[in-house]
């Protein structure tokens, strides 16, 4: 039962028109449709597809001791994506989700009911796109993802791809956090007996103790640190990725903001001077997609009240832009050749 959860709110999605009958011309905020993950959707048949989805929550970050403020994140991005322009087929559907909101503390709860939404969209044939809040929601949404390939698979290797300055596999004695839950997917993987295969790409050695990096070598964590992306040959990057994405047969991709410089992600909650260019990690992300074993993908601790201009905001629906195309245009070619 989804008790933390509200429907799409329209008034978020405005925005110029161009034409009212000519799709070519159309922008997201005219294609977008409703979708009440409440509703008995037994008979629901749409089309490919993406649904966003909102985590609004803070929680995870304000037990982290981080500065909060990403509740306010999902709809700040909503409005920067209003305006994109319709560059897929007819075919292709749009689904705001609504919201899973904490406003008690109960971090824990959000988090199994974001598993919850997470599911249920899967299992409507659509692609989840998840709006954060704090990266506390990786927690849910991985197991969400979980939920759903085991109906398939008893034992699947989901690949977790992560642009992060942080690893996030901090101990969890007094409960999960926004920096504890890859260690809690890792521990509790361990104890069902399924594998724990995790990337970290664009981390910070300022932003973590050596305990950390010791975890993450016992965990058999693949990492990148953003000095290796930005000084090294791009070469050396894809090969990394690539064997990444080949010893896994699922992949579930996600993105805490905090990865990228303070010159184009200001309106984070650990803001760094010294992060990734979003121009080489959109390259990664186009890898990673067109290996057709992405389920799902969420952007993570956008901070309206420190963005400044928009500018982290804005940031969000380039890579969403970016992302939604690049499935299209994979699945069109797969449809290609079904003909």
């Amino acid at each position: 039962m989804l008790d933390r959860y509200k429907p799409m709110n329209p008034s978020l999605w405005k925005g110029r028109i161009d034409s009212l009958e000519n799709f070519s011309a159309y922008r997201w905020h005219q294609w977008i449709q409703p979708l009440d993950l409440r509703d008995d959707l037994s008979a629901f048949l749409p089309k490919s597809g993406f649904a966003f989805l909102g985590f609004k929550c803070d929680e995870g970050i304000r037990r982290n001791g981080g500065r909060q403020g990403a509740s306010k994140g999902p709809d700040s991005i909503r409005k920067e994506l209003a305006n994109l322009p319709c560059y897929f087929t007819e075919d292709i559907t749009l689904f705001d989700a609504g919201d899973i909101f904490c406003e008690d503390n109960n971090l824990e709860e959000s988090q199994h009911q974001l598993a919850q939404a997470i599911n249920q969209i899967l299992a409507l044939n659509l692609f989840p796109i998840v709006l954060g809040g704090g990266h506390e929601l990786a927690y849910g949404h991985y197991n969400g993802i979980l939920k759903s390939v085991k109906k398939e698979k008893k034992y699947p290797k989901i690949g977790i791809f992560n642009f992060d300055a942080h690893f996030d596999l901090r101990p969890y004695p007094d409960g999960g956090s926004s920096g504890t839950m890859f260690k809690q997917i890792a521990d509790e993987n361990a104890k069902a007996n399924l594998p724990f295969s995790y990337f970290c790409a664009g981390l910070q050695k300022h932003s973590n103790t050596i305990q950390l990096f010791k975890t993450a070598d016992a965990l058999g964590t693949d990492y990148l640190l953003a000095s290796e992306m930005i000084q090294d040959d791009h070469w050396h990057i894809v090969e990394k990725v690539e064997g990444f994405i080949n010893r896994n047969e699922y992949l579930y991709l996600t993105v805490c903001s905090d990865v990228f410089s303070t010159a184009f992600a200001p309106g984070v909650s650990a803001a760094q001077p010294l992060g990734i260019d979003p121009e080489l990690a959109i390259k990664v992300i186009k890898l990673l997609l067109r290996s057709g074993k992405v389920l799902s993908f969420d952007i993570a601790e956008i901070s309206p009240r420190f963005d400044l201009d928009h500018t982290t905001a804005s940031l969000a629906r380039v890579i969403i832009f970016s992302l939604v195309n690049t499935l299209c245009e994979s699945w069109q070619k797969i449809q290609w050749h079904t003909y």
